[in-house]
């Protein structure tokens, strides 16, 4: 079955599946990088999109950051084998360590933990936040030949508080991306393409 667009989000508190087209796919990938590689084959394999749209919640690292942003990049903040390769990258593998979307946007940092303290590696890589999906998406999608973009809301601080903070916030999001991805969907009709909005 052939779809265009496909949404990729870890959980249904994210986002309510009834606030979509119903044209439009939504698979829910669970938490974490492998959950998230799992979902994004069955995606593609499934619907064969052109793009992947992916969607979720994070902690922010650059204090400034609220709302919902659009992200242009994801790098893998707990790939950690030192001294094989620096930390980030794959001891010998000659796969990308950083993907980048379609689409401008702030840098994302993937990793299989819930950070709630400071890390100065991420700030030092101009990470300005933090999930735990998007990089295995991303590396799925680049293997494959398809266009990726993602809209993430900031639902807490990467600190002590963020457990609590992320319980309250995680569905708070939800209208916002809705309402971006309706704007994204019309520039998508008029130029048959991708055009994302800045």
């Amino acid at each position: 079955m052939k779809n265009s667009i496909v949404v990729i989000v870890a959980l249904e508190d994210e986002l309510n599946a009834d606030n979509i087209s119903s044209h439009i796919p939504i698979i829910y990938s669970g938490i974490g990088k492998v959950n998230a590689s799992i979902a994004t084959f069955r995606a593609i394999k499934e619907y064969n999109p052109d793009l992947i749209i992916n969607f979720g919640t994070v902690g922010k690292i650059t204090p400034s950051l609220s709302g919902l942003i659009q992200i242009g990049s994801v790098i893998q903040r707990d790939m950690i084998a030192e001294p094989l390769a620096p930390r980030g990258s794959v001891p010998f593998s000659n796969k990308p360590s950083k993907f980048i979307s379609i689409s401008n946007g702030h840098i994302c940092g993937s990793g299989d933990s819930f950070v709630t303290q400071q890390d100065d590696w991420l700030t030092q890589n101009g990470v300005d936040v933090v999930d735990m999906e998007l990089f295995a998406i991303a590396a799925v999608a680049h293997e494959h030949n398809i266009d990726w973009v993602s809209y993430k809301f900031i639902s807490d601080d990467a600190n002590e508080s963020s457990g609590q903070d992320w319980s309250k916030q995680v569905n708070r999001g939800q209208k916002l991306f809705v309402e971006q991805l309706h704007a994204d969907l019309i520039n998508w009709n008029l130029s048959k393409g991708w055009v994302p909005i800045s």
